[in-house]
């Protein structure tokens, strides 16, 4: 994934062209903010393995689109707590794009926590702060979200990950049908949507009373 005029100037036209398909609507200054993301990403990504390799068109809809899924369950000055950020997926995208919400990033590794907040200085979002920590480690926020994209063994973390957050919370998490599972398994009440051009791959938004 290098990043270059050409490869900004595609992973931009993408947002543009399918965003629509995600029911989002982004604004130039939107555009730019998340292009600045997608450098800073590309320029980290060699050294800390953030995301696997992908095209420009890919990274934008698979990536950035499918994060920003999430603007719509999120209120007006929504409060929400990101586990396992990582690469800053789904959270980063959603801060550009709403600058009303606020976030606290968890993340364990450190050197993936530094890029968060390199991230987050670059896109100028202010609203956003990172803990370098496992979040089992961490009294929950005060947060009325938790979302997650790409926490590890996160099939066997979900019941640590809904025993810790506080009530009522809502979680927006993304996965497959083997994490679906297991939110039935545990008896929550679930809304399952399924991503737009997937097959397998869901939003679930769990309702943790």
């Amino acid at each position: 994934m290098k990043s270059t005029k050409s490869s900004v100037a595609e992973f931009q036209d993408a947002l543009k062209t399918r965003a629509p398909n995600y029911g989002i609507t982004l604004t130039d200054s939107t555009l730019d903010r998340l292009a600045k993301y997608y450098e800073l990403l590309n320029t980290w990504n060699p050294r800390l393995h953030l995301v696997a390799p992908s095209s420009p068109k890919v990274f934008a809809t698979r990536h950035v689109l499918e994060s920003l899924l999430l603007v719509n369950y999120l209120p007006e000055r929504a409060r929400v707590a990101d586990i396992g950020s990582g690469a800053g997926l789904p959270i980063i995208p959603c801060l550009i794009a709403r600058p009303d919400i606020s976030a606290v990033l968890i993340e364990a590794s450190k050197k993936k926590a530094i890029f968060l907040r390199e991230a987050l200085s670059a896109t100028a979002v202010s609203s956003g702060s990172v803990i370098a920590e496992r979040f089992e480690n961490l009294n929950p926020p005060e947060v009325s979200f938790v979302t997650s994209r790409a926490l590890e063994r996160f099939e066997q973390m979900l019941p640590q990950l809904i025993s810790w957050a506080h009530r009522p919370v809502t979680l927006l998490i993304f996965g497959g049908e083997g994490l679906g599972r297991k939110i039935e398994e545990i008896g929550l009440p679930v809304e399952k949507k399924l991503i737009p051009n997937s097959d397998k791959r869901y939003l679930f938004v769990v309702n943790n009373r």
